[in-house]
């Protein structure tokens, strides 16, 4: 629940990127995503869950080769990739092998289908490194990304757990429901 936090933090510090709408805009593509899909909120929130399980280590050895802040400004990149069409930067950092891996772990780990996990991920990663992106500094604001940082450096896997983070941003922006 702590990477929650940190994005409401996040959506209240004017000197970070987050905004209430950038979080509806990343839990509508989801739940798009399921509507259409026909993924059950219990299957996405598993989904998501084992996707950040996987994607942590990967971003964890990429923050010790290149630094915290490149790794930070090569997320914004691919998550404003994924909305502005640069997929060539995406298809190179996500190469269709680890999309292969990806998918097979999280076949394995939540018992979907292999063929509907693959034609998820390529909205599960991008709103999972929008939703990373969120911690970012604004342009001329000097500081890291904090929900980058919570994400990479928690102790407690279950601070971090996207699947959670996901259910308490749906949650949050529709206080009414389930």
């Amino acid at each position: 629940m702590s990477l929650f936090f940190d994005v409401l933090s996040s959506i209240n510090n004017p000197n970070q990127q987050a905004s209430v709408s950038q979080l509806d805009s990343i839990t509508s593509s989801l739940q798009q995503l399921s509507a259409s899909s026909g993924i059950q909120p219990n299957q996405m929130q598993s989904m998501m869950t084992v996707l950040g399980g996987a994607l942590r280590p990967m971003l964890q050895k990429q923050q010790s080769t290149m630094g915290g802040n490149q790794l930070g400004g090569l997320i914004g990149q691919l998550a404003n990739g994924g909305r502005g069409g640069n997929a060539s930067l995406m298809q190179s950092v996500f190469t269709p092998q680890l999309q292969q891996q990806l998918t097979q772990l999280i076949s394995q780990k939540t018992g979907i289908s292999s063929s509907l996990v693959q034609m998820a991920l390529p909205t599960l990663i991008p709103a999972v490194l929008s939703l990373l992106n969120m911690g970012s500094p604004k342009p001329g604001v000097q500081g890291s990304n904090s929900i980058l940082d919570t994400f990479l450096n928690s102790k407690n896997d279950s601070d971090i757990d996207l699947g959670h983070v996901f259910q308490f941003a749906n949650r949050f922006l529709n206080p009414g429901t389930i």
